[in-house]
């Protein structure tokens, strides 16, 4: 399924980006890492790939990754865009400065690693990116006020890529996941899940290689909920 594809994760130095990195690596797929943390290159050796130490919120970070990646495999087969959690607060309290780095660090990192690797895809004949977001996208929750506004403009992102380049045989889709155990949660929170228990990074792992791979060729422009049953809208 992933056997010699060249996939790009980001944000991949912990939590669901560092399980996603292992799955691929495990699957036999050719990885390049992206990581503020300086250990993202001894996790890239660990499982035989090439890593950039930047962040996703620099394009130069971004084009590094991509050259990188081009020199040490020649090409590009799929894309996981993956991030850290913008701001919280109260609704009107967030100054303006959190909101703009919101939209670098959720929304333009998507757009500005399109631009790079869609160019690479196409001339190869097609591809596929992941963008790890957030159920808040799609049902908005006070408690993450400034994700769930971007994550929604995501989810409006990749119905028009979709559209724009799904005749080049390349797809991008949105993982929304819930509560997983990368990071700390209570019984309260915990209890609102039908499932009654958090998600694992392994699950989010699982699931982005199937929406990576040919298994899931004709699925784009969608935004995909793992949360265990937490929302409980349609959409």
């Amino acid at each position: 399924m992933m056997k010699d594809k060249v996939i790009i994760i980001t944000a991949a130095s912990s939590g669901m980006g560092l399980a996603i990195a292992r799955e691929c690596a495990q699957k036999g797929a050719k990885i390049a890492l992206l990581s503020r943390r300086d250990e993202i290159h001894s996790i890239a050796k660990e499982l035989g790939g090439v890593a950039v130490q930047g962040s996703v919120t620099e394009k130069q970070d971004l084009e590094k990754l991509v050259k990188l990646t081009l020199s040490e495999y020649g090409a590009i087969d799929a894309v996981v865009n993956n991030t850290g959690h913008p701001a919280k607060g109260e609704l009107l309290e967030i100054p303006d400065e959190d909101w703009h780095n919101a939209l670098d660090l959720v929304l333009l990192n998507v757009h500005h690693m399109a631009q790079l690797v869609v160019p690479v895809m196409k001339e190869k004949g097609g591809g596929s990116f992941v963008n790890i977001s957030s159920f808040a996208a799609l049902e908005p929750n006070r408690a993450f006020p400034v994700s769930s506004v971007i994550r929604a403009a995501l989810a409006n992102y990749v119905k028009l890529f979709s559209n724009e380049h799904g005749p080049e045989n390349i797809r991008m889709n949105n993982l929304l996941p819930g509560f997983i155990d990368s990071y700390p949660s209570d019984d309260k929170t915990i209890e609102q899940i039908p499932l009654k228990r958090l998600g694992t990074v392994n699950e989010v792992a699982q699931t982005t290689l199937f929406l990576l791979s040919e298994e899931s060729s004709y699925i784009t422009g969608e935004n995909i909920k793992i949360d265990g049953g937490l929302s409980q809208s349609f959409a």
